[in-house]
């Protein structure tokens, strides 16, 4: 708390003569119990703050480069998208057939739900943005499909664009 000490405290005896100093009033402040408070407070604030764990993506990657896993062709759904967003997609050894990203997750669902087993290839042409990457990665994660693969396009690849859009 504060006090304040006047100077009174001596005796009155000087009371007639004049004073050439006026003396000073001086205040002490006991700050322990505003530290008490502040250190309340920040205790409160350390233990109710909810911290957010970050949101990342497991992935799984090979021991080594030159591993490869044999996938049977009707388990392998390949989708590529050009450098347009112009999504193209297929199931095995069929013809690419033509979509847009609206489309894709309905169809995601039927064959994830006909075919457990199925992968998902990601294949995205150089030319394209990040963001052509992403769409379709959203777009796996709302139809709920988690085993899927990402690989680069090659030129047989856009040979099979050509001929979808042929």
């Amino acid at each position: 708390m504060a006090a304040v000490e006047t100077g009174e405290s001596r005796s009155h005896a000087r009371a007639g003569k004049k004073h050439k100093k006026k003396r000073r009033l001086s205040i002490r402040i006991d700050m322990t119990p505003m530290v008490d408070v502040a250190f309340l407070l920040l205790t409160f604030f350390m233990l109710t703050t909810y911290f957010s764990k970050p949101q990342t993506m497991e992935l799984n990657l090979p021991p080594d480069e030159k591993t490869t896993v044999e996938v049977a062709e009707s388990n392998l759904l390949t989708i590529r998208m050009d450098a347009k967003s112009v999504v193209y997609w297929n199931v095995g050894t069929e013809p690419a057939k033509v979509s847009d990203l609206k489309s894709l997750r309905p169809m995601l669902e039927e064959r994830n739900r006909n075919n457990p087993k199925l992968i998902t290839l990601i294949k995205v042409d150089r030319e394209g943005t990040y963001t052509m990457m992403v769409d379709i990665m959203d777009e796996l994660n709302l139809a709920n499909i988690t085993r899927f693969s990402l690989a680069p396009m090659t030129d047989a690849d856009k040979k099979i664009i050509e001929k979808a859009k042929a």
